[in-house]
């Protein structure tokens, strides 16, 4: 399935509050040790790392994420996972987005890494960054921005962000106004994970997906995918029994992905562990893959896709996570459909649903399907190529989930 708004603050006093929770200076006294018991790191976005085109050098990037679960000190993950010659960031902000490219004034604070200002990546690896004192609000655009130094060779990053980020020649990370960030991009760079501090009573659902998940056909710049809807869901559930546990969503879809097989970004099963059980307190993994296994007309049969959900849901509850299952959307109208695939689908949601293997089920097959055509996605909900949910799929999808079964007893 490769695919083809955060509004400005308003009023002054919005923007006061927003420079006090995020400004918020260190306490000069440590925590105490059961206070610091009860608190544990969150990811509160996310984003899967893929190659991307040649890295540059001396270099910004303005990236704009939106946070889910919000919390203290917040901490970004540096990625160079398909890079292959190290990359040197010299210079890391993080603040405030006012609109466009301009930060809240005031709001744009360095980031260290172990202390310093500026880190390499060797190939193949992430960095996390210091924690930065303060609060950051839930459902908030966080902005980071960061310089690259010196690079070569592939640059990693997320391709299909749904979302406007900027960039810069040279070294333009410290400031908050607007004028030197001309450059639009539609992906993110380099960043591949925000995490803040909560209550360990708090922790995370990772959304391991394609381009579904990714939100392609999902409106750009109003964070409308359906994980976004689930994460609303959830912010507004909090302090009730339905979204006691789980408040923070990591996205991380990838457009054309496989659950067997490399191609657009490395399969679920190879990307696992690097995009999911790496992330700082996940309890939930919500798996909604398949599509592109199956209409890719390879060979891949429902045994073959049925063994992959087996190793993933094998592997989450050997790290102690729950496994939330989707069922696998209906795809008749998309030039690749015809009735093996179809039949390759059935039997893989059959599983899905009644296999007893999942600690719960969403059953987006059913909750998006047409009622007269149980093969096509109904027309209300498709976004125009008969595979891709627009908005309000997004949001039925999103709605179909049962808060409660993203915490399990395990």
């Amino acid at each position: 399935m490769r695919p083809r708004r955060n509004s400005p603050l308003g009023a002054a006093g919005t923007v006061v509050a927003l420079l006090a929770v995020l400004c918020a200076p260190a306490t000069a006294a440590a925590k105490p040790a059961a206070a610091q018991a009860s608190r544990h790191q969150v990811v509160t976005w996310g984003a899967s790392a893929d190659r991307m085109g040649d890295a540059s050098a001396d270099r910004s990037y303005r990236l704009i994420v939106r946070t889910s679960v919000g919390g203290t000190d917040a901490r970004v993950r540096l990625s160079n996972a398909f890079g292959d010659h190290p990359v040197t960031f010299d210079n890391v902000h993080a603040g405030r987005r006012a609109q466009g490219a301009e930060l809240v004034r005031g709001s744009n604070r360095p980031l260290t890494f172990g202390g310093a200002r500026s880190v390499t990546l060797a190939p193949g690896t992430t960095v996390t960054s210091d924690p930065l004192p303060g609060r950051l609000p839930a459902q908030s655009d966080l902005v980071v921005s960061l310089h690259v130094a010196d690079a070569a060779g592939p640059a990693t990053g997320h391709g299909m962000a749904m979302q406007t980020s900027y960039t810069a020649a040279g070294d333009h990370a410290a400031e908050e106004g607007a004028a030197n960030w001309t450059g639009r991009t539609g992906s993110w760079y380099y960043l591949d994970a925000v995490s803040v501090e909560t209550g360990t009573d708090t922790g995370a659902v990772v959304t391991l997906g394609d381009s579904i998940t990714d939100g392609w056909q999902s409106s750009t710049d109003t964070n409308r995918r359906w994980p976004d809807y689930l994460s609303r869901r959830l912010q507004n559930s909090a302090g009730t029994a339905a979204g006691a546990g789980v408040g923070g969503v990591a996205n991380e879809g990838i457009s054309g992905n496989k659950v067997l097989a490399d191609g657009a970004g490395q399969s679920a099963l190879g990307r696992l562990q690097r995009d999911v059980l790496s992330q700082p307190g996940v309890r939930t993994v919500f798996l909604f893959e398949g599509i592109n296994d199956i209409k890719a007309h390879t060979g891949v049969t429902a045994a073959d896709l049925i063994a992959g959900y087996r190793e993933i849901i094998g592997r989450a509850h050997a790290a102690g996570l729950c496994v939330v299952g989707a069922t696998v959307l209906p795809f008749k109208g998309w030039p690749e459909f015809d009735p093996a695939g179809e039949a390759v689908r059935q039997e893989v949601n059959a599983f899905i649903r009644t296999g007893g293997e999942l600690d719960a089920v969403a059953d987006f097959d059913k909750a998006l399907r047409s009622p007269y055509d149980q093969e096509r996605l109904l027309p209300v909900f498709d976004g125009g190529d008969h595979v891709h949910p627009n908005d309000k799929g997004m949001q039925a999808m999103a709605d179909t989930v049962d808060l409660k079964s993203l915490d399990c007893d395990r």
